[in-house]
């Protein structure tokens, strides 16, 4: 989103609506390799009226590559970009109250709790979310570390969801 943002101070209201329109594939591609073709695409068709958009993506690939690696459920609740930003406020705020962690494990527990507590705050549920506990449970077994964030975040689903649905 921050791309899609950055990339609309280039162009003009007449041409914003089929500049976007053409930016989606990219980001909503299923798979790495139909995204590195949408991207062609863009550029192909845009690049002679607005070089510095494909030239943006270019330049920041490697930060829209991991993306990929989740399913489309998750990457929807990753667009939310105000949703993240809120909880990334919220978790900075738990964290710099303490500067001090005695070790790994204490960090994932203040996160946990505050994610909790974060989680009943959120009014809205995201569109189409009984998916996504599923696959957040499905990341977190098949993560090589036992995908402890994984079922941390599971657990705030649940928990932010099972009233919702």
């Amino acid at each position: 989103m921050h791309l899609m943002r950055n990339c609309m101070r280039y162009v003009p209201w007449k041409d914003r609506k089929a500049v976007i329109a053409d930016l989606k594939p990219i980001y909503q591609a299923a798979t790495l390799t139909e995204s590195e073709a949408a991207l062609d695409d863009f550029a192909a068709k845009w690049d002679d009226t607005y070089p510095a958009i494909s030239q943006i993506w270019i330049r920041h690939w490697e930060n829209v590559i991991p993306i990929f690696d989740y399913p489309m459920e998750i990457r929807r609740v990753i667009y939310t970009i105000n949703a993240i930003e809120s909880l990334n406020r919220s978790l900075r705020k738990v964290v710099k109250t303490k500067s001090v962690f005695p070790d790994e494990a204490s960090v994932f527990k203040l996160m946990y709790l505050a994610m909790n507590n974060i989680s009943k705050k959120w009014k809205r549920p995201i569109k189409d979310c009984g998916a996504t506990p599923r696959r957040f449970a499905a990341l977190g077994n098949a993560h090589q570390d036992g995908g402890q964030h994984c079922h941390i975040l599971l657990s705030c689903f649940q928990n932010a969801f099972s009233s919702k649905q």
